[in-house]
């Protein structure tokens, strides 16, 4: 016969395992590994230059996303060589400087923690001049920065930056445009920043600025009250204004000036070369 098996509720209670109990030393390093921690950051522009005294934006971020899938930032400061509190961990800092920047993982451990970054930037300042070393008012340039590469490959980095202006880079090569006038006088070139360096450009513009004036005889006063239109060769729009004295900035190229005074209009054909500013004369009589 095979011998009965016991009643499950007659066997004695199982003993429950008891979480061991938080020892001294085990708080002791819990409290540590969770309170903040002091690290001291700086910059410097390359490996043997003096750290950065001012100008500089600091952010630190969290290495886990948030619910949104971002980093969460922790901590920002704006000294040159800040000190901030982080709970030991792992976190991202970024740097910028002007428009050099450079991102690194930061290690934070119980103790005093110091982390110094290399920008490996440069600084470039543009202007431009019209072929034959004619200056350009400051007034009717601009620029523009782009990363290198091709055209559908590049990025903006600095936008709108008047003659002169000096902007931080990280060294590398940027593509320049530099904007004369609204129209379209635009030169292209690419150049490199090197690092712990000034570089200055100048850009030559094939362009001239032109004005335009209608008058019923040669030298004669300027009439009020015109819609002028300027096209291009091949009959393209580029300009248009009210006024008697209008001007702008024009390529070197052929152009047609229509000027309409009430019903009637009147037209001129003419060419722009580099050069100083020049005036238009229309006259009120059929070309």
């Amino acid at each position: 016969m095979p011998r009965p098996r016991p009643d499950p509720d007659s066997l004695p209670a199982s003993p429950t395992t008891q979480p061991a109990a938080d020892t001294p030393a085990t708080e002791a390093i819990a409290a540590m590994t969770s309170v903040p921690q002091a690290v001291t950051l700086s910059a410097r522009i390359t490996q043997d230059g003096a750290p950065i005294p001012d100008g500089l934006v600091w952010r630190i971020f969290d290495t886990k996303p948030d619910a949104s899938g971002e980093l969460a930032l922790v901590a920002k400061s704006d000294l040159g060589a800040p000190t901030v509190e982080l709970p030991p961990g792992d976190y991202v800092v970024h740097v910028a400087y002007g428009r050099a920047q450079t991102s690194e993982p930061l290690s934070v451990v119980p103790g005093a923690n110091e982390k110094a970054f290399i920008l490996e930037a440069g600084a470039l300042r543009l202007n431009s001049a019209v072929t034959g070393d004619i200056a350009i008012p400051a007034g009717l340039l601009k620029f523009d920065i782009f990363t290198a590469g091709e055209e559908n490959d590049r990025a903006a980095v600095a936008e709108g930056l008047l003659p002169n202006d000096i902007v931080t880079l990280n060294a590398g090569t940027y593509h320049i445009v530099s904007y004369f006038g609204s129209v379209n006088a635009v030169v292209r070139a690419d150049l490199r920043v090197e690092a712990g360096q000034l570089t200055d450009a100048t850009l030559y513009h094939h362009a001239s600025q032109v004005g335009f004036k209608l008058v019923s005889e040669e030298g004669g006063e300027a009439i009020a009250d015109v819609e002028w239109t300027v096209k291009t060769a091949d009959g393209a729009t580029i300009f248009s204004e009210l006024g008697a004295f209008p001007s702008t900035v024009l390529a070197e190229g052929e152009y047609l000036v229509l000027a309409r005074q009430g019903t009637q209009v009147f037209n001129r054909e003419f060419q722009v070369q580099a050069g100083t500013a020049r005036e238009i004369e229309v006259l009120t009589t059929v070309y």
